[in-house]
């Protein structure tokens, strides 16, 4: 019997998503397809008789808006929800902008996927000429943050990215979980597997192979000491999930005709 439940997702189909392009810290709603499934999201977790007391997110648009209509088709629109950068996206540096595919075409598959996928390598950093630059470094959301903004990263491995997390996870989300809540995070594809690697013990080699889809609610059952009782759970079809990962996986690949 679980002493503690928690379920993480990475949100709906952002905007760049659709467009095969890394995201990371610019600022994207949802795209047609991410807001239905988020409400997909919303609808399957009702149906399995989930109710939230506290929901965490990324200072992200597409992280919170999920969120919001997660709780919307839930009836739970009440349910408080708190928002940190610690749980935003992975910062991608100077990759940031670029399309997945192509990059593939020009550095090689296995370079993308080490970029995407790796623990320890950080991409090359963010340069104040990036064309993205002014339009995170300005944005108001950092100025309301923990951490000033000349010491925000400028690019992240997954390492980096599960640095910044912990003191969030150990020092906010783990005694809310402790004092019997049941807990949402609506996050990021990095961000959600830098939290599932130190949950579940996932080694530095393995962590590569794991991929999220958008919108796929994961349910973690742990004991009285945050110990996982077994591997996380995808809810929903597990065909249409396994099709999901897959494409997500595709996107650092050449697309055919390029081949």
């Amino acid at each position: 019997m679980a002493k503690y439940r928690l379920v993480l997702l990475r949100h709906g189909e952002g905007a760049w998503t659709k467009e095969n392009r890394f995201c990371s810290w610019v600022d994207q709603k949802l795209s047609s397809d991410g807001i239905r499934e988020a409400q997909n999201c919303g609808k399957h977790l009702k149906a399995l008789g989930f109710e939230f007391d506290l929901v965490f997110t990324s200072v992200l648009s597409r992280s919170i808006q999920t969120a919001w209509l997660i709780l919307q088709e839930m009836g739970q629109e009440w349910v408080p929800i708190q928002s940190s950068w610690r749980l935003n996206e992975r910062h991608y540096g100077a990759l940031i902008g670029l399309n997945r595919a192509e990059m593939a075409l020009n550095h090689g598959e296995e370079q993308v996927k080490i970029w995407r996928r790796s623990y320890d390598v950080t991409p090359p950093p963010i340069s104040e000429s990036h064309p993205y630059y002014a339009e995170i470094y300005n944005d108001r959301r950092y100025k309301c943050g923990d951490v000033a903004q000349e010491n925000l990263p400028k690019a992240e491995s997954l390492k980096d990215v599960l640095d910044r997390l912990l003191p969030y996870w150990n020092e906010k989300i783990v005694p809310e979980l402790k004092s019997g809540k049941m807990i949402l995070i609506s996050a990021h594809g990095n961000s959600s597997r830098a939290l599932l690697k130190h949950v579940e013990g996932i080694s530095d080699e393995d962590i590569i192979n794991v991929t999220l889809p958008t919108g796929v609610p994961i349910l973690l059952e742990l004991d009285e000491n945050l110990h996982p009782l077994g591997p996380h759970q995808f809810l929903g079809d597990q065909e249409a999930i396994q099709a999901a990962i897959k494409k997500v996986e595709d996107q650092g690949k050449v697309k055919s005709a390029e081949k």
